[in-house]
C-alpha cells in the first residue's frame, strides 16, 4: 500500500506557487480569452497577418468593433502590429499564444 504524507504534497505545493502577482497577470491572460470576438480574431489571425478590414470581412463584423478587441489583444501583447505605409497588419504576437489557442481547442474537442 502506498500512503504519502498530505503535509509534504501542500508544501510541495505551496514551494512551486508563483508569486501571487504572476498569478493575477494570468487570471488576466485567461480572462482575455474569455471572449469569444478576440478569439475568433485570433483564430483567424493564427496562421497569416491580416488587416482590419480583412479580419473584419472574413468574421463577417464591423471594422470598429474588430479594431476595439485588436486594441485589448494588443495590450496584453497577444498580437502584434506591422505597419506598411499607411495599412496596418496584425499577427499573432508569437507562438506562444498559436498554441495555447491550439491547446484550448484540443481540450474542448476532446
Amino acid at each position: 500500500m502506498n500512503i504519502t504524507n498530505p503535509t509534504a504534497d501542500i508544501n510541495k505545493s505551496n514551494h512551486e506557487m508563483p508569486d501571487l502577482e504572476v498569478l493575477f497577470d494570468l487570471a488576466d491572460l485567461f480572462k482575455v480569452f474569455g471572449d469569444s470576438t478576440r478569439i475568433r480574431i485570433m483564430f483567424t489571425i493564427s496562421d497569416n497577418e491580416m488587416s482590419v478590414q480583412s479580419i473584419a470581412d472574413s468574421l463577417n463584423m464591423e471594422q470598429s468593433t474588430i479594431s476595439h478587441q485588436l486594441r485589448v489583444l494588443r495590450q496584453n501583447k497577444l498580437v502584434r502590429v506591422r505597419r506598411e505605409g499607411k495599412q496596418i497588419y496584425y499577427s499573432l504576437d508569437d507562438d506562444h499564444v498559436k498554441r495555447i489557442i491550439e491547446m484550448g481547442l484540443d481540450h474542448v474537442l476532446e
